[in-house]
């Protein structure tokens, strides 16, 4: 195939870009290489750009939720520049290295925390064929990933020389191993629901999107990625009203910055892969495979934009959530998790797989819907009684904590600043 500048051209609008340097210069030892640093190097540039525009979207709803304005002040009415002016005023500050610090350690923790949530976005499939790499183990490249990021948080604990910073990494590290229990459980219902663990081929199997198989799987899937990503309610990882402000008190700067950085790129990460394996990603009804007459794949477009704006939804649900919910104690934090969450999540998984292999045995001609009725219908039962023990264990601490007796319970004793004495007179 010739080189035609047109066609190259066209391949940028259409996202086959990767697949129009193959056919060109497919035969080439340097093509393969070239291609995965310039994915790569897109990839980061575009992400990294990103953390603009969502920063400065969740501060102007946030605002909104809160009968505010935000930002109005740089770059217009709207503030579109505030975001470009807090990352001059970090470049442009001091520095300070505490004391005694772990040099290596200190600087190393947040250039692990940002590199771990770029590479998250290497198996993230954003159109039909657009991938940067389509690993038959997609799902365990993301456990795996997402597990390192611990490290950064360790890292810059211990690496302040401050007992403040090392308390809120511990306090981190307790939330973040917790929750990656229920997240990893239900990240392994749509693996078996699609029967792989590749990113692309499960967005692909989903005709139907699996939240309608398993919402319980899903809702509990968003509430793990919230914790893990620090999100209130789930913000003890930075806390300024618990430990001062966690495990990066001791960072100014463009370090902090980096910090900020890595937890907007992991929450635009794991919103899109709420949107992948629960929301079936690209999906629009097929019209992501559309090419035109002329050979232009237009679904690929479509199919980014529809990630993007399932991603946006779930992002606003964050933000939603962020501004609703009141912060967790850390011991109501933990306790959510070991003891609703983990077993229930447990539960779904085992439920899941029993009844997809009983259908592959003695239904196998089912259709897709009813496939999806039969899981759905289960996870409806999980939830009745899920919410029976519940409401049980509630009515049994309550009855506990009120002591026995024979329902009749003492008035409040009014105050003692002349009120007793005027309800008495009235």
């Amino acid at each position: 195939m010739e080189f035609n500048l047109i066609d190259f051209l066209l391949s940028f609008l259409d996202l086959t870009i990767l697949d129009y340097a193959r056919a060109v210069w497919g035969d080439q030892p340097w093509l393969e290489p070239l291609l995965s640093v310039a994915y790569i190097v897109v990839i980061a540039t575009i992400v990294l750009l990103l953390v603009f525009v969502v920063g400065w979207t969740e501060r102007k709803v946030l605002a909104r939720m809160q009968d505010r304005i935000g930002p109005n002040r740089v770059g217009g009415r709207y503030g579109m520049l505030q975001m470009v002016a807090d990352v001059v005023k970090m470049m442009t500050k001091e520095v300070i290295i505490p004391a005694g610090a772990d040099k290596w350690a200190y600087l190393a923790a947040p250039v692990v925390s940002l590199t771990t949530s770029v590479l998250l976005f290497a198996v993230l499939p954003l159109a039909p064929g657009v991938v940067g790499v389509n690993l038959p183990s997609g799902i365990f490249y993301v456990m795996a990933i997402s597990s390192v990021s611990i490290v950064g948080l360790l890292l810059a604990g211990w690496g302040s020389n401050n007992k403040y910073a090392l308390l809120g990494a511990f306090r981190a590290v307790a939330q973040l191993v917790s929750y990656e229990v229920p997240l990893m459980v239900t990240l392994l219902v749509p693996v078996v629901l699609a029967g792989t663990l590749s990113l692309v081929t499960i967005v692909e199997e989903q005709t139907i999107p699996y939240f309608f198989y398993v919402p319980l799987a899903g809702i509990i899937f968003f509430i793990s990625i919230l914790a893990e990503t620090g999100r209130s309610p789930f913000d003890l990882l930075e806390a300024e009203s618990e430990i001062i402000a966690g495990f990066h008190i001791e960072y100014s700067g463009m370090y902090f910055g980096l910090f900020m950085a890595a937890e907007y790129i992991a929450i635009m990460f794991m919103s899109a892969l709420f949107a992948s394996v629960y929301w079936s990603g690209y999906n629009l009804f097929g019209l992501e495979n559309l090419i035109l007459a002329n050979g232009f794949a237009l679904g690929r477009p479509l199919g980014l934009a529809v990630l993007i704006f399932k991603t946006a939804i779930i992002f606003f649900i964050f933000m939603w959530v962020r501004a609703t919910l009141p912060r967790f104690r850390i011991d109501q934090l933990l306790d959510f998790n070991w003891k609703l969450m983990v077993p229930l999540s447990l539960v779904l998984l085992f439920v899941v797989v029993l009844l997809n292999k009983a259908i592959d045995v003695y239904a196998p001609g089912i259709t897709e819907f009813g496939r999806m009725s039969i899981h759905l219908l289960s996870n409806i039962l999980i939830g009745f009684v899920t919410l029976e023990i519940m409401r049980r264990q509630a009515r049994r601490k309550r009855e506990a904590a009120e002591g026995p007796g024979d329902g009749w319970r003492l008035e409040p004793v009014l105050a003692e600043s002349g009120e007793a004495h005027l309800a008495h007179a009235d």
